[in-house]
C-alpha cells in the first residue's frame, strides 16, 4: 500500500508563504501520475475539506478559497507532490493532509499549518 509523508508545515504570519511536500513510497511512477492525488485540510472543529487535487488525467482542481494563491505541482520522477501556498491568511490554519484516491483512499499523517494575524 502506498505511503504518504507530508512535511513543510509551520507557523507563518498573515501574508506569508509555505510550501508543503508529500513524499510517496511503494508506488510506481505510472501509478503516481495516473492517481487522483492532492491535498485536503482540516481546521479545528471543522470538516476535512479539499484544497487542491490532480485528476487522473493530470488536470488540477482547486477550492475556490485558494484559487490564485495556492499552486499544486509534482515531481513525477521522484513521486513527490507539492503545495505552494502564498498570501496565507489566518483562515488557512489547519492540518494539511496528502491524499491519494479521495476520501476513501490513502492519507498521510498530516502537517500543521498555523497562520498568525
Amino acid at each position: 500500500q502506498a505511503q504518504l509523508v507530508e512535511s513543510g508545515g509551520g507557523l507563518v504570519q498573515a501574508g506569508g508563504s509555505l510550501k508543503l511536500t508529500c513524499k510517496t513510497s511503494r508506488m510506481i511512477t505510472s501509478t503516481f501520475v495516473s492517481s487522483v492525488m492532492g491535498w485536503y485540510r482540516q481546521a479545528p472543529e471543522k470538516e476535512r475539506e479539499l484544497v487542491a487535487t490532480y485528476s487522473s488525467d493530470g488536470r488540477t482542481n482547486y477550492a475556490d478559497s485558494v484559487k490564485g494563491r495556492f499552486t499544486l505541482s509534482r515531481d513525477s520522477s521522484r513521486k513527490i507532490l507539492y503545495l505552494q501556498m502564498n498570501n496565507l491568511q489566518p483562515d488557512a490554519t489547519a492540518v494539511y493532509y496528502c491524499n491519494r484516491d479521495g476520501p476513501h483512499g490513502s492519507w498521510g499523517q498530516g502537517t500543521q499549518v498555523t497562520v498568525s494575524s
